[in-house]
């Protein structure tokens, strides 16, 4: 049996979902919904579903859906879709606040559905490569800018960007942080469009996170020191650099 599966929000991301199920033949893409009723028909039109134009129009009609609409929404969409038991796929940023997010998991848990936020960059093949290469690090250094257009400025740039490299930081250092510094600075929209932060955990490891949406060019990378050897993420090539000590550089 295929499973029902709606896109709610079909801009520049929702509109990857959408194509990507439409291709998948477990799947079912039986709705495809925004707000922007002309974008709405064409993304069903090009992917062959049925287009809404909100997504209460949609409860009970699916069996998991993928949410890609602003921010500020999040919560509430996922909140309607998981009280009537549908598996969820979030974009991230999850939510607006510690607290919504934190409601929102209870909610998943308490009703044994999945609820997965899109950080795709753990599915980054050069992320995939670290394993049997990563150790104990060290220190972390990370480097995320795009130049600006627009997009996601309801939120900061370190829920719009820097959060793929904390997510990936937690998940490969799974140690107490101890203490964080950050600051922030507006330059084009109200909200912090560059950003650092730099974060201690208890094994002693010190990561620096840098992250800017009005840099010249677009740059993605992670440097890991750890005993022996270090390490170098290109997310854009999706390759990794392994170099040690005495041992030369190698390329997966």
């Amino acid at each position: 049996m295929r499973i029902r599966v709606g896109v709610v929000g079909v801009g520049r991301w929702g509109r990857l979902h959408a194509r990507k199920y439409s291709s998948i033949p477990e799947v079912e893409l039986v709705a495809v919904v925004d707000i922007n009723r002309e974008r709405a028909e064409e993304v069903a039109s090009e992917v062959g579903s049925r287009p809404y134009y909100h997504h209460h129009e949609i409860l009970g009609k699916v069996d998991a859906v993928s949410i890609a609409t602003p921010t500020y929404t999040h919560y509430t969409i996922a909140k309607d879709f998981l009280e009537e038991g549908v598996d969820v796929l979030l974009e991230k940023p999850m939510a607006t606040t510690p607290h919504e997010a934190k409601e929102l998991e209870e909610l998943a848990s308490r009703k044994g559905l999945i609820l997965q936020i899109g950080h795709l960059e753990r599915f980054n093949g050069a992320v995939e490569a670290l394993d049997g290469f990563l150790s104990f690090p060290l220190s972390v250094e990370s480097w995320r800018m795009a130049p600006f257009d627009g997009r996601g400025t309801d939120v900061s740039v370190v829920l719009d960007l820097m959060i793929h490299d904390i997510d990936l930081l937690l998940h490969l250092v799974p140690l107490e942080i101890e203490r964080v510094e950050a600051q922030g600075t507006a330059v084009f929209t109200p909200l912090p469009d560059v950003a650092q932060a730099n974060l201690r955990f208890s094994g002693g490891c010190v990561a620096n996170l840098f992250a800017s949406r009005v840099a010249p060019e677009k740059v993605r990378k992670m440097l890991i020191h750890q005993p022996g050897a270090h390490l170098v993420v290109d997310f854009v090539k999706q390759r990794l650099w392994v170099a040690r000590k005495g041992g030369g550089v190698r390329l997966e």
